[in-house]
């Protein structure tokens, strides 16, 4: 039986919302997806007359749902074939949710979404729920099943795993093109000193391949280190001409608010290189190329063309 419109209404006004939470909690918007339609199914099932706030009902219901798959996810992680990373987003994305406050922006960076992989499924949901949307500790003890205070310590334990201690450079799309036209010219020199000088002297570089796609299964760390890493992925070869189809475009992006390199075949995306920049300089490179995690950002910047290149690789 289908719901008629005046039913579903509820559901659709609260459907962005929902993805950005699932996003947030889950790190994957593939997942965040399937979450949001599992909820439409309890929501569908529901008897919905007796549903006083149909909002609350639906983030109780999602949250939850969350946090069962960050349960399952933690199993799956532990046999991840190299290192893991949450799927990047393209900006304008709704699943990216609300960005008008420091919070709300730096909950959905890569470098966070990394670093919420540290905290238990409670610890994840109060934060994202507290910070990234401001519910009260009341309403998220409602949505978790805890007491108040319960929720303020996990909060305040969530938030204290959390501090990185060096600040993140927030960039527009025009400061994030000059950071990506910065990187790509010394990327593509050929040399490593001019990588090494825009890079932190502990900066990391991390690949997600997923065993779909080759990439290295361990960080590299240090500013030299990371500077020949990338000098070797930026240099030509009939092997990566082979993967690629032919040459590939080299696109600037805001991908997760941070800047960002777009590998791209047509309108295939490749690989993302999201940069962290800080005052010091780039702190982290980190490459999504498993084809899993780059359908939806493909499938949004198809949809937003056409595109013109920086430069061609390969």
């Amino acid at each position: 039986m289908s719901l008629r419109p005046y039913e579903a209404d509820p559901f659709e006004r609260s459907r962005g919302r929902l993805e950005a939470i699932a996003y947030r909690l889950l790190g994957s918007a593939g997942d965040a997806e399937d979450a949001v339609q599992d909820t439409f199914l309890r929501w569908h099932a529901a008897d919905r007359e007796r549903i006083e706030t149909p909002a609350a009902w639906l983030t109780k219901v999602l949250t939850n749902l969350c946090l069962n798959q960050l349960t399952s996810a933690r199993a799956r992680r532990e046999t991840y074939v190299g290192q893991w990373l949450p799927e990047p987003v393209l900006a304008g994305d709704r699943m990216l949710g609300p960005a008008e406050t420091a919070e709300q922006r730096e909950s959905v960076s890569t470098a966070m979404l990394i670093l919420m992989e540290r905290l238990s499924p409670n610890e994840r949901a109060v934060y994202v729920l507290r910070e990234a949307f401001g519910y009260a500790h009341r309403e998220i003890a409602e949505i978790l099943d805890l007491t108040e205070s319960n929720c303020q310590q996990i909060h305040r334990r969530a938030k204290q795993h959390l501090s990185s201690g060096r600040a993140r450079t927030e960039v527009d799309a025009a400061a994030a093109r000059k950071v990506v036209e910065g990187f790509l010219a010394a990327a593509l020199s050929g040399e490593t000193e001019p990588l090494i000088r825009l890079l932190t002297d502990d900066a990391v570089g991390v690949a997600d391949g997923g065993a779909r796609v080759r990439a290295r299964r361990t960080p590299v760390v240090g500013a030299l280190g990371v500077a020949r890493y990338l000098r070797g992925l930026f240099r030509p070869g009939a092997a990566k001409r082979a993967e690629a189809g032919g040459r590939a475009a080299l696109h600037a992006a805001v991908v997760n608010g941070s800047p960002a390199v777009l590998v791209a075949a047509g309108e295939r995306i490749l690989a993302v290189l999201c940069l962290a920049p800080t005052p010091e300089g780039v702190e982290a490179v980190t490459i999504q190329v498993n084809p899993d995690k780059l359908e939806r950002i493909t499938r949004r910047w198809a949809a937003a063309g056409p595109h013109h290149p920086l430069a061609e690789i390969w």
